[in-house]
């Protein structure tokens, strides 16, 4: 059985490599705020959202206008369109309120990027205290606990104080619990439970 578990650590990039989360996160933000215009004109008109898909096709596009978006993690620009439309879905289940525009100002600031692939075990690894996340390359970081299993997905953040975290999403092999033999319960001996 497969669980996914959560690992988090700080991390202490270089000048060059804030610039790039820097970027990043403004180009994922970018694309947020211009699909969610879309998609809520869309709303408005039909009643119905974009999909993910047709929102993804159009990235490459949006590239060819704005070189910018060329310079950042691809993944991380995919991802901030996933997150859209999870959000979106969620909304019309009326699991939670209409996605909001992102903000520069808010004090945390993040992206998220994918491991696309089972196979592709060096896009993100981890040595000694040496962390390697795509376009970012190694970057220090507080390595605190060991890192049991597959990572799937990295999320940097950059808050207001200038302290840098990064979230690892792991995938982890698990043994299931043994089943019990009663179907109503499991017997725990108690012969009285509650005495006054």
């Amino acid at each position: 059985m497969k669980k996914h578990k959560a690992y988090k650590f700080r991390i202490y990039p270089n000048k060059k490599q804030e610039i790039l989360i820097a970027k990043t996160i403004g180009c994922s933000r970018f694309i947020f705020n211009h699909f969610l215009a879309k998609w809520e004109e869309s709303y408005k008109t039909t009643g119905k959202g974009l999909s993910y898909g047709s929102c993804s096709k159009e990235i490459p596009i949006l590239k060819e206008k704005f070189d910018w978006l060329k310079e950042v993690d691809n993944t991380s620009v995919q991802t901030s369109v996933k997150h859209l439309a999870d959000a979106y879905n969620r909304f019309l289940k009326k699991q939670n309120e209409c996605p909001r525009f992102k903000s520069k100002r808010h004090p945390v600031q993040s992206y998220t990027t994918n491991i696309q692939k089972k196979s592709q075990l060096s896009e993100v690894s981890i040595v000694d205290n040496m962390l390697k996340l795509p376009k970012l390359k190694w970057v220090r970081f507080a390595h605190s606990k060991q890192v049991k299993g597959r990572i799937l997905n990295a999320t940097i953040r950059r808050h207001a104080s200038g302290k840098y975290l990064v979230s690892l999403l792991v995938e982890q092999e698990t043994n299931e619990l043994p089943k019990t033999g009663s179907s109503v319960g499991v017997d725990v001996g108690l012969k009285n439970f509650a005495t006054l």
